[in-house]
């Protein structure tokens, strides 16, 4: 093919939440793409309970950009799981116990904000003591859930996988040849690549220069004799239902070792503080850790190389990829093709200056 004309327009390395949204996106947009992914590689979107929340914190503040991330993701993923008949998109209000009288107050007095209250149940009428520790009662968070994000990946790659999509493979920084118009990789030419890497990103020499802030979390599997409600508790630990009598407990978050392993103390850890909440028996079983590709001011890492337009990344979702990555996606394929501006608080040319310095 000449270099105007390439065999493909986009490669995208990387199939977690970020490449699997950007994949979807492009495909829509009638792109022709190819993934390059290796599934036996540690990856964060594999361990994260995949939870979205609206309002997060001790403040009880609304997630930034909620009001336009949250509908677009819903959409997204209902319409995702009706194309691959694999359902992964569950809907389920939070429940943060009050710790205290002045919790309570303090909390009651935040839902009168209009921007808090559409995400508040004003009619509450669950009842979570049987398990939970709420003597003071509790506040619902409503237009919350979580993504299966296995089931959602796993999906997503057999049906690149049935159409020729998807190559499972090591990608090799040596393979990667970039030219002046276009980007060749084992044989075939690509008009543009884009890193979705995660924290796999610190070791990418175009994109290393960027402040990430990588996060390690441990997340446990536990199991009960005493049915649990759908619904997820939030109380300095998530208490995430799988099924009626297995939960995800998590997460923690330390920084030194950066590694996939899980430890003693990380359990230990969670174990301390589901205990002040959780009034039932439990075991454990399982533990997994994992690295948040997070970045110093919080906010993803989207755009072209400042040397190389045909190089670009979509990165840094952190821990609120599962909203982030799909109505970030739509906003950089519309970059892409039609040259809309991308929110210059997730355009990497923000850090430019790190780069040329």
């Amino acid at each position: 093919m000449s270099k105007n004309n390439p065999d493909y327009d986009y490669l995208i390395i990387g199939q977690g939440v970020a490449g699997t949204s950007l994949a979807w996106h492009l495909l829509d947009a009638g792109k022709k793409i190819q993934i390059a992914g290796d599934s036996n590689l540690p990856s964060s979107s594999k361990v994260a309970a995949g939870i979205f929340n609206p309002l997060t914190g001790k403040k009880l503040v609304k997630t930034w950009l909620a009001d336009e991330l949250f509908p677009y993701a819903s959409a997204f993923y209902r319409h995702l799981e009706s194309r691959l008949d694999t359902p992964f998109f569950y809907l389920a209000s939070i429940f943060r116990p009050f710790r205290s009288i002045e919790e309570q107050n303090t909390y009651l007095a935040r839902t009168a904000d209009p921007a808090i209250l559409p995400y508040v149940e004003q009619q509450q009428t669950k009842d979570f003591r049987d398990y939970v520790d709420a003597a003071y009662g509790g506040l619902e968070v409503i237009q919350s859930g979580w993504i299966d994000l296995p089931v959602l990946l796993d999906s997503s790659r057999n049906y690149f996988i049935e159409n020729g999509l998807y190559a499972e493979e090591r990608f090799h920084a040596a393979d990667l040849n970039i030219q002046e118009e276009n980007v060749i990789w084992k044989n075939r030419t690509f008009g543009k690549v884009i890193f979705c890497q995660g924290f796999m990103a610190h070791e990418n020499a175009f994109f290393n220069w960027l402040p990430f802030t990588p996060v390690k979390g441990q997340i446990l599997e536990i199991a009960t004799e005493k049915a649990l409600k759908a619904d997820i508790i939030n109380q300095g630990i998530f208490i995430l239902p799988l099924t009626e009598f297995r939960a995800r407990v998590g997460a923690t978050y330390s920084w030194d070792p950066l590694d996939w392993e899980p430890t003693a103390e990380a359990t230990a850890e969670l174990e301390e503080k589901l205990k002040l909440i959780f009034k039932i028996p439990y075991r454990i079983e399982s533990a997994t850790a994992g690295i948040r590709p997070s970045v110093k001011d919080r906010r993803p890492l989207v755009g072209i190389h400042p040397e190389y337009n045909n190089v670009a990344i979509f990165n840094g979702l952190g821990t609120k990829g599962v909203t982030l990555a799909p109505y970030f996606a739509n906003e950089f394929v519309q970059h892409l093709e039609n040259g809309k501006e991308l929110n210059p608080l997730v355009n990497i040319n923000r850090y430019f200056s790190l780069y040329f310095r």
